[in-house]
């Protein structure tokens, strides 16, 4: 049988925290290619002269969560991703990014708060598909954004190892 299990699933440490600190995103058509070993990104080929642009976030405010959709009448399966992440103060220069990244498929690196990382939009790009600016009303509320991104991939998300990270911005 070509899909059988592979391997047993214990109980792990009751170590994890949740949340993201950092999230990089490239345009989908600037990533030439992927090199991938058992579900881990070991390299990412980017178009010459193409970065991926780093967005610090702000802790407790971000999220990535992977839905995944089958179909038991049409055999079928994919992978919903989605991407919420926070800007705290409306700025021009962030005004002007998402103007940016509304108009482009992308792909994203999401870096979470344990250090891990994750590919998210891989084939077919996430979308920037909501999200609101807001001053908010008192003192204490935020003025700032939030932006929702999702995606369908025919796989799940994939970890990026660590050594990866270091050359999204080179």
């Amino acid at each position: 049988m070509a899909c059988a299990l592979t391997t047993d699933i214990s109980l792990d440490c009751r170590d994890a925290v949740g949340g993201l600190k950092e999230v990089y995103f490239i345009e989908l058509e600037n990533v030439s290619t992927y090199t991938e070993s058992s579900g881990t990104i070991t390299a990412i080929t980017k178009a010459s002269g193409k970065v991926f642009r780093k967005w610090s976030l702000v802790t407790d405010t971000s999220s990535m969560t992977e839905t995944i959709t089958g179909s038991r009448a049409n055999g079928s399966i994919f992978y919903a991703q989605a991407l919420q992440i926070i800007v705290n103060k409306m700025r021009v220069a962030v005004r002007n990014e998402i103007k940016l990244m509304a108009q482009n498929r992308l792909v994203a690196v999401a870096v979470t708060m344990e250090g891990t990382a994750f590919l998210l939009g891989k084939e077919n790009g996430l979308m920037l598909e909501g999200g609101s600016g807001a001053s908010g009303t008192a003192m204490g509320d935020r003025n700032g954004y939030q932006l929702d991104f999702s995606g369908m991939e025919k796989e799940p998300m994939f970890e990026v190892a660590s050594g990866v990270i270091s050359t999204l911005q080179s």
